[in-house]
């Protein structure tokens, strides 16, 4: 079994219509686009499970480049590394330092208050 990643999909295609366009490549575990969890639109990319490794080598080699739905696709293979993992939470916690109480009061001397 080989994960396939499949990007660059126009926001158009289906799941329906990406595994019509593996079919070849059958016996196809799964096909599956990401979607916008907000919008629920298209994200452009999706992974395909090909039961053999063969045929999922093939894909690559003859679909990396091919056009759907008007769209020049991106076929190779999944990344495990990052599979399943979420984004790295941030590190940055705001501010650079400048904290309020140690700023000067008033105006700090620079302008005369209009009022």
């Amino acid at each position: 079994m080989k994960k396939l990643f499949i990007g660059k999909l126009a926001f158009a295609t289906t799941e329906t219509s990406l595994r019509a366009f593996f079919a070849e490549y059958e016996p196809l575990l799964s096909v599956k686009i990401i979607n916008d969890a907000y919008t629920g639109r298209s994200r452009g990319f999706g992974f395909i499970e090909v039961e053999d490794s063969a045929k999922a080598d093939a894909a690559i080699q003859a679909l990396n480049g091919a056009e759907l739905d008007g769209a020049t696709l991106v076929v190779n293979e999944a990344n495990p590394d990052n599979a399943g993992k979420s984004r790295r939470p941030s590190t940055f916690r705001g501010g650079f330092g400048d904290d309020r109480r140690s700023r000067p009061k008033g105006n700090g001397g620079s302008r005369p208050n209009r009022y």
